[in-house]
């Protein structure tokens, strides 16, 4: 089977919102909030030149099980 960038790809967006759906399960244990504790990070561009405006927002929160998630599709990806 062949392996490409797209099946990466699609993997590791598998795997994100797999850890993302296991840390809001997680969330009420009291006992495993570290994982369920998210750092978020934000990027703001935007520009005016006259002729075109554009404001782009993107932010991205991150725990734990998120980013073992994705560690877990990689390796997944790997044996396959």
């Amino acid at each position: 089977m062949k392996k490409g960038t797209f099946t990466l790809v699609v993997f590791l967006i598998v795997g994100l919102i797999t850890g993302i759906i296991v840390g809001q399960l997680l969330a009420p244990v009291p006992a495993l909030a570290f994982l369920t504790k998210s750092a978020q990070i934000s990027w703001e561009p935007k520009a005016d030149l006259e002729v075109v405006k554009y404001e782009f927002h993107l932010l991205v929160k991150l725990n734990l099980c998120s980013i073992l998630g994705l560690v877990g599709a990689y390796l997944l990806y790997r044996k396959v």
